[in-house]
């Protein structure tokens, strides 16, 4: 089944909404895990970057977890961000600073980052080598990379099955977005492709029946 492109941004106030009250408890606290054991630092204090962070939740966790850590984090919705804003405590205020931008164009306040981190963003891109070259741009020797995104089905039936699985629950706005992402997201192929192309030495792989995990260290 051939890639189908979505909107890039959630904008609509009924999408946005839908999609920040929704359940992700499981699939984010995943991708923190997943976050967290490829760090293997339990003291990390250093400067972390989440592209497209929506909502907040991860940007949320990672801080709370690693308690010295700073993250700048990133999203081209405006009101997306509001919600992000609105569910962060002041305690973790000052070191969870949320940013309006697109990639690769947005002016971000480091110039390199030891943590670079991403949710459920790649699927949503016309063009893959935003990220992949936003990566280079604010990333040093030593930076870990750990990208999480779906992973395109091989038939509309199957991505039927797996929203009929995962969402039967959800509103209709959110099925219907969970399948529509399904079939924008990339496969392994396509995406250790890009990585080879652009001479990125990261490793892609299933994490789950409808997630794809990217994790490398920049040399």
């Amino acid at each position: 089944m051939k890639r189908r492109l979505e909107t890039e941004l959630m904008t609509d106030a009924a999408q946005v909404k839908a999609y920040a009250e929704a359940d992700f408890v499981a699939p984010n606290q995943h991708f923190i895990e997943c976050l967290i054991n490829f760090i293997d630092n339990p003291a990390f204090c250093g400067h972390a970057l989440d592209l497209g962070c929506g909502p907040g939740d991860i940007s949320l966790r990672f801080v709370q977890h690693f308690t010295q850590a700073y993250v700048d984090a990133l999203d081209g919705s405006v009101p997306m961000l509001d919600y992000a804003k609105a569910a962060c405590p002041p305690a973790l205020a000052t070191r969870c600073q949320f940013l309006a931008g697109y990639i690769p164009t947005a002016a971000l306040p480091r110039n390199h980052y030891e943590v670079i981190f991403s949710n459920s963003l790649l699927h949503h891109l016309p063009n893959p080598n935003s990220l992949w070259q936003t990566i280079k741009h604010v990333s040093q020797s030593g930076t870990r990379v750990v990208i999480m995104d779906l992973m395109r089905p091989e038939s509309e039936q199957h991505a039927h099955d797996l929203v009929e699985t995962y969402a039967k629950n959800e509103p209709a706005i959110l099925q219907h977005d969970f399948y529509y992402s399904l079939l924008a997201a990339f496969n392994i192929n396509e995406i250790t492709d890009q990585l080879h192309y652009l001479q990125l030495p990261f490793t892609c792989q299933a994490s789950t029946d409808r997630h794809l995990l990217i994790t490398g260290v920049m040399p």
